[in-house]
Parts: C-alpha cells; sequence; structure tokens
C-alpha cells in the first residue's frame, strides 16, 4: 500500500511516519521533500519562498513517481499547495499548470492520512506561525476532505496521540481499500 502522511508543520506528521514504519516492516519509508532537498544542498530561504514550494511540490510529484507498492511518504504534493496559497504572492503560481501532474501523482497513492492542526503536538517553538499553521490546515482540509480539486484519492483524517493515529491507520490498512 502506497501512503502519504500529510499536514501542516509540527502536526506530528514525522513522528506518526516512524510509528508506521515500525508497523509495517515492509514498507520503504521516504522522508519529506525539505530534507532530502537540503541534504542535496538546496538552499532554502527562511521563510521558504513560493519558489522554494514549487521546488519542493516538484520534488514530491517525482518521489511519488517510483515504482514501490508498498511506500509512506511523509508529505505529498497537496501539502504544498497547501503552502504556496499562504503566500501574498501565491498567485505567481499557475494551478492550472501544475493540476495535471499533481492529479497523476496523487492518485498513484492508495491513502492520504491527513494530521490535522487541532491535534497538534505538545511542543511550539517561539518562532512558530500559528496563523501560518492554521491556514495551512483550513487549505489541506478544502482540498482532502472537501475534495476542491476532485482528487481521486481516499483520505483518512487521524486524531489524538501518536498511537491512536496509528491505529487508525493500521484499522484502515488490515480492511484493504474500498
Amino acid at each position: 500500500m502506497r501512503i502519504a502522511v500529510c499536514g501542516s508543520h509540527r502536526t506530528g506528521k514525522s513522528t506518526l511516519i516512524d510509528e508506521l514504519s515500525t508497523l509495517l516492516p515492509e514498507h520503504e519509508t521516504i522522508d519529506e521533500p525539505y530534507h532530502v532537498m537540503v541534504e542535496d544542498g538546496y538552499d532554502f530561504c527562511h521563510p521558504p519562498s513560493v519558489e522554494d514550494y514549487q521546488a519542493q511540490l516538484e520534488r514530491s510529484i517525482e518521489s511519488l513517481s517510483d515504482d514501490g507498492d508498498d511506500v509512506l511518504f511523509d508529505r505529498c504534493p497537496v501539502d504544498f499547495l497547501g503552502y504556496i496559497s499562504t503566500r501574498e504572492d501565491a498567485d505567481v503560481v499557475d494551478l492550472d499548470e501544475w493540476l495535471p501532474r499533481i492529479r497523476v501523482a496523487v492518485q498513484t497513492l492508495d491513502l492520504i492520512v491527513l494530521v490535522p492542526t487541532r491535534d497538534r503536538i505538545a511542543f511550539s517553538p517561539s518562532d512558530d506561525d500559528e496563523e501560518m499553521r492554521a491556514t495551512v490546515d483550513e487549505r489541506l482540509r478544502e482540498i482532502l476532505l472537501d475534495n476542491s480539486l476532485n482528487l481521486a484519492v481516499e483520505v483518512l483524517e487521524v486524531e489524538g496521540e501518536t498511537e491512536r493515529r496509528a491505529r487508525t491507520v493500521m484499522a484502515r490498512v488490515r480492511r484493504g481499500l474500498t
């Protein structure tokens, strides 16, 4: 099963991925584009620019095109649409140009797990931007739960502590896809 874990920053996505990788040892884990790109030498602005988010979107699409039936992805293209939408200069991104590629990439997934902001993990650095996190979460909910972009993928929203989130995902994995 190909599963992507999606959500705003500091909601526990990577922690959930770590837990799921233990429960699904046959699954390969693909780190989020930001970390992969930093390792490759990409120099991000702080905060990231719209171009940085587009570069991550491109990397995410590429990572979903790789073969593999049992994969856990930390983030997917939808995440970067959420982040782009928070930018004042978001209108420079032509969504109509990106959308066909995003749809094809997302359709390679069996399941997107949405980690909401409301169950946010306990720690909070002082430079963290609550408004941005909430806006990203709102946009992701529109895209994934309201299916505003007509993506053909199953979405599972999880809640609670990491163990509860993992149990919810595992119950869905055990049931198989509908």
